[in-house]
């Protein structure tokens, strides 16, 4: 059966139906992921990167993608987002590791089970990481031993998925005896350091055993690619080459910075399906894309109709021309809570601009997560700070940010030099700041919760996903009030003193959490937020305690401690936790902390103890 498909107005070559055609008809597709890793690292992309001659030959066959982008700059954030096309603080995956699966809607499915329905034979090689309940019909098999070779029907059409391990961030947890002891093929000598970064061999070596890891990638990439030549499946299989997010070296994973954001996206293009790409094999296309875009690509590649509730685009397929997808010029982040460490983070990025809004910017991005900092990297470039041994920009790492930040990235790609207060580039972040904010509206963007409010009141209740329209509303409205962190502080003042007197427990969190961004600067608001120290909500509490201890007004521990004590919710005690390690590292306040006086724990508040000393 032949249908005419229409795209973007446009009427374009007819296309079969999915379901409908013989499986014959319609391309293969495989995905090859490698774990931690930005576009950086591969001289495709980046002068400074690995040689991956294996990638380059997809590359000469297909299409470079120079900005895509994961959206989350973390596996378990990120791979959600891919697998459900939808951005992840819509839906409530957007914390990295999830206290609370998230089901889908009713109706909505992870995009692989909308190609099985349509015949196709569905496989991942292995990893999911999914913070999601997995729908019902994603996969034929999700194993290390899944391939395309077993399915039953060799004329089935298939959609394999295989990630690559070897260049996790894992691979950097070496010894200062194995730095020592295993030399790298790479020159550490050689090795490009980005100015955020100190010159020292431990991070010159730490980049070239990096650089050792891509080209291991590479090799594995030659390899999965010989197996559907091998098979003669080649020239029937689009085969998708990317990161799984930015990576690994300090300030890349887990940070919304373009090391941490920016993947290498490169597609093999194959030549029974030539006709479905409208531009020559070579290309090296400029526009954006983002994970949310990938599955409705395929789809669209296979001429399945992309589900409404999806956020993403096609950016192959019919009617996608080469001057329509470098139109494309977007993509947004996020950023929230890795494992124990929280620090509610967005950004938009805008051709060569970049805009960060950071909600909670007292907290240093060098706030202390334990995985991280098994890297001999981290905890060389902390102890460095420590010394004073770092310059400006390297010291930058450990300091409160600013509330909202500008890049221009042409000038400036390791997003060092702020222009937020530049009166050249107003318009520019007056532009940015009020897209950003539309869009978290719009969604709305779930974080405008605190983590523990949205997992007992709002996930809880699978009806509530998607967001009705008066909540969406009445969250819309938030922006007003956390905006008073972005003005001068005497005209902020007399708006914090109103928020602190509501009755509105939301107002008040973002007052309080507005007080503490302003600091010192908000000292004579000390008698104002003391009162929320007698507050029923304990997070009122935790905040008031957090910017009376800033001031240097109250000591924080007794507030905390008896936080502690009497929480019976172990996701309310890793924000509390989240608080006493920033105050002890960065205004040394000392704790002493009894892991059977708190009653309530999970995995983040046992690593947040054994951080702070007070581990079983």
């Amino acid at each position: 059966m032949l249908r005419l498909l229409v795209y973007s107005g446009w009427l374009v070559f007819p296309m079969l139906l999915a379901g409908a055609a013989d499986a014959g008809e319609r391309p293969n597709f495989v995905w090859i992921l490698s774990e931690d890793n930005s576009k950086h690292f591969l001289k495709l992309f980046d002068e400074h990167g690995a040689e991956t001659p294996e990638i380059a030959k997809l590359a000469a066959h297909g299409v470079v993608f120079e900005h895509a982008f994961s959206n989350a700059p973390v596996c378990s954030v990120a791979r959600t987002t891919l697998i459900t096309s939808v951005y992840a603080p819509r839906i409530g995956t957007q914390y990295h590791r999830r206290y609370r699966e998230v089901r889908l809607p009713e109706g909505w499915k992870m995009f692989p089970a909308y190609l099985r329905d349509a015949g196709y034979y569905t496989t991942n090689n292995a990893k999911k990481d999914y913070n999601a309940v997995e729908t019902p019909g994603t996969w034929d098999e999700s194993s290390n031993k899944a391939s395309w070779r077993k399915r039953p029907d060799s004329a089935q059409p298939f959609f394999h998925m295989q990630t690559f391990t070897d260049s996790h961030e894992s691979s950097l947890h070496f010894t200062r005896e194995q730095m020592e002891s295993e030399p790298t093929a790479t020159d550490p000598a050689r090795v490009f350091l980005p100015p955020h970064h100190p010159d020292t061999p431990t991070f010159r070596y730490t980049y070239a055993r990096y650089h050792d890891r891509m080209n291991v990638i590479d090799r594995k990439v030659g390899s999965l690619v010989k197996q559907l030549e091998d098979d003669g499946l080649l020239e029937e299989t689009f085969v998708f080459y990317f990161g799984d997010h930015g990576g690994v070296l300090p300030r890349g994973k887990g940070y919304l910075y373009e090391t941490g954001l920016h993947i290498p996206l490169v597609v093999r293009v194959p030549e029974k399906f030539r006709e479905l790409v409208a531009f020559p094999d070579g290309t090296r296309a400029g526009g954006f894309v983002n994970f949310v875009d990938f599955g409705p690509t395929l789809l669209h590649l296979a001429g399945i109709d992309v589900p409404a509730h999806m956020d993403g685009t096609p950016f192959l397929g019919p009617g996608v021309t080469l001057d329509a997808l470098n139109a494309r010029d977007e993509t947004f982040g996020y950023a929230d809570r890795f494992d124990e460490k929280s620090d509610m983070v967005r950004t938009l990025r805008r051709g060569k601009w970049k805009y960060h809004r950071n909600f909670q910017s007292y907290l240093p991005d060098a706030l202390h997560n334990n995985y991280r900092y098994n890297m001999l990297a981290y905890r060389e470039w902390r102890e460095l700070f420590r010394a004073g041994a770092l310059n400006d920009v390297q010291r930058a790492f450990f300091a409160p940010k600013a509330p909202e930040a500008l890049y221009d990235l042409e000038s400036d790609p390791y997003e060092t030099v702020n222009l937020a207060s530049d009166p050249a580039h107003r318009e520019t972040l007056l532009s940015l700041r009020s897209r950003l904010q539309t869009w978290m509206s719009e969604l709305p963007d779930l974080s405008l919760f605190p983590e523990n409010i949205l997992v007992e009141q709002v996930l809880a209740r699978p009806e509530v996903i998607p967001v009705p329209d008066e909540i969406r509303r009445n969250m819309a409205e938030q922006f007003e009030w956390q905006n008073v962190a972005l003005l001068p502080f005497e005209e902020a003042r007399p708006k914090l003193l109103a928020r602190l007197g509501e009755r509105d427990e939301g107002k008040v969190y973002w007052a309080l959490i507005a007080c503490c961004q302003f600091g010192k600067e908000a000292e004579s608001l000390t008698d104002a937020v003391r009162r929320h120290l007698d507050s029923d909500e304990p997070l009122l509490r935790l905040q008031a305690a957090v910017f009376l201890a800033i001031v240097a007004a109250d000591p924080p521990q007794p507030v905390l401690k008896e936080l502690l004590r009497e929480s019976k919710d172990p996701i309310f005690n890793t924000l509390v936790l989240n608080q006493i390690v920033y105050l002890r590292d960065t205004l040394g306040f000392e704790f002493d902390l009894k892991p059977e006086e708190i009653p309530a724990k999970n995995d983040g508040v046992t690593r947040r103890l054994e951080y702070l000393g007070a581990g079983p």
